[in-house]
């Protein structure tokens, strides 16, 4: 027996109010910035430059879209879940709905790797670049006090010194994690005031650099290929798409305060949606500005590919913008991160599958903060003391693996629940999943095989949990849970 968790029990609770629920509050707007939020990072001011340098030349504009195209198959089945069922929880809870309590603990715990581990992974380049801009206003942190351990600096002098913790980065996380338990209102405009500086600073990128594009860089187009797939023409558009592709990762985030929405069912479809939209236009946009400023072979093996293009125009003071929009872009990323964490964690606790402290709602604020202050210390100790290089390939798998598992999910419950009523529908299913399945899978299988060990290392330690503690506590499994006489499906 799989154990799925029935639709009226899903939806019974997206309705529940009063205390130990959490508070409606965010409007369509706040999630649409949210998931312009949880995307736009400093992936824009690096990838770019990358997939250009190595596989799409000028071309990388249209790589973009190709990517945004295979994103938004997976972003089209989160919005027909989200509005089906506005709970929080996102992939965790179309999962268990479809495929059952066993596949919904995978995937909750696979989460883990993307929201918690991809905050800890931002926050450490966060540090980074808040060196960067001290050393404007000569001020520096020693360098002791922004690396883990593991790693270690060579000084003006040739000293080396080792690492002792990162300690910009842990400030950020407890920073960030305080405002969340004071409540999703209030980190909704902490969000909205940094989605509208970095973005400020990607148009402003735009408009200036568009007087001074050169055409001859953007000839050819689409460069010849070099006789290796990926390299230039047709395929190193491909190769470049699977590039970029991670850097609409994060739109996801918005499915996670589905229970925070006041009108999910409108809300969560506009959140996803709008958001890939919005930043689909800023990506192609700014991209086509950058290689029209400098010619794309400019960018190979460069880690700042924007700051050549910068150096082309006169006004070298947007060197300093596009750090503090990186360091914008940075700081909204792990605040959704963070939120979305702990709106997973507090969905499974209500299950039973994890102990009831992540469930504990705080009585003024309605927010899960018990939940909160144990993944400020967790990601904090990762962001502490563990290089970025063993966490950041993590993410993007597990993300990939999440994307797989809802769009299944769509054809499952399309199946399954045929009358169930659906305030938007993802379009042409199966087509539109199973596209989503395949591009998602393409991507795992390009990761690295250490990354495919790591996750299996992780899975196992997951199934470890589940068989020592989640099955014997789960409310489902054991019949704690009421199943509403005679359900009726609310009206459309």
């Amino acid at each position: 027996m799989r154990f799925k968790k029935p639709l009226n029990i899903l939806l019974q609770e997206a309705s529940e109010t009063g205390e130990g629920t959490l508070k409606r509050t965010l409007s369509s707007f706040n999630l649409v910035t949210m998931g312009i939020g949880a995307i736009i990072g400093a992936g824009l001011f690096s990838l770019t430059g990358l997939a250009a340098a190595n596989n799409a030349g000028p071309a990388v504009t249209i790589a973009f879209v190709i990517g945004a195209i295979g994103c938004a198959f997976a972003g089209l089945c989160y919005a027909e879940f989200a509005s089906m069922i506005p709970i929080a929880g996102s992939a965790y809870t179309y999962s268990y709905a479809t495929m059952g309590e066993f596949v919904a603990w995978i995937i909750g715990w696979d989460l883990v790797l993307e929201y918690a581990l991809g905050a800890a992974t931002v926050s450490i380049s966060w540090s980074q670049y808040l060196v960067k801009l001290l050393h404007y206003f000569n001020l520096h942190i020693p360098p002791q006090f922004t690396m883990s351990p593991w790693e270690s600096a060579t000084l003006a002098d040739g000293t080396v010194v080792s690492g002792y913790c990162n300690l910009p980065a842990v400030f950020i996380i407890v920073c960030l994690s305080l405002l969340l338990i004071r409540g999703s209102k209030e980190s909704a405009f902490v969000n909205n005031l940094l989605v509208v500086l970095k973005v400020a600073v990607v148009l402003i990128f735009i408009a200036v650099g568009w007087q001074f594009i050169k055409p001859e860089n953007h000839t050819p187009y689409i460069p010849e290929n070099t006789g290796e797939f990926g390299h230039f023409g047709i395929s190193g558009i491909f190769r470049g798409a699977a590039v970029v592709f991670f850097a609409f990762i994060g739109f996801d985030a918005v499915s996670t305060a589905a229970q925070e929405a006041k009108d999910p069912k409108r809300g969560m479809p506009i959140g996803i949606i709008g958001s890939l939209l919005v930043c689909t236009v800023l990506y192609v946009l700014f991209s086509h500005v950058m290689t029209g400023l400098a010619n794309y072979t400019e960018f190979k093996d460069s880690a700042a590919p924007v700051a050549i293009a910068i150096a082309k125009t006169p006004y070298a003071w947007l060197q300093e913008g596009i750090i503090v929009a990186i360091l914008a872009g940075y700081t909204s990323v792990i605040l959704v991160m963070l939120m979305g964490q702990s709106r997973i964690f507090y969905t499974m606790s209500k299950d039973g599958l994890l102990p009831k402290v992540f469930s504990d709602v705080h009585k003024k604020f309605k927010t899960p903060y018990k939940a909160n202050l144990f993944f400020a210390v967790f990601v904090s100790l990762f962001a502490a003391f563990v290089p970025v290089s063993v966490v950041g390939e993590m993410v993007s798998i597990g993300t990939l693996f999440a994307f797989v598992l809802v769009c299944i999910g769509v054809m499952v419950m399309r199946k399954s629940d045929p009358n169930t009523p659906r305030p938007f529908r993802a379009p042409w299913v199966p087509f539109v999943p199973i596209a989503g399945i395949i591009i998602c899978l393409s991507m795992m299988v390009s990761l690295p095989a250490d990354t495919w060990i790591r996750l299996a290392v992780w899975m196992a330690l997951g199934f470890i949990i589940y068989f020592a503690y989640s099955k014997h506590h789960s409310l489902i499994r054991n019949g704690k849970v009421a199943v509403p006489k005679d359900p009726e499906p609310p009206m459309a």
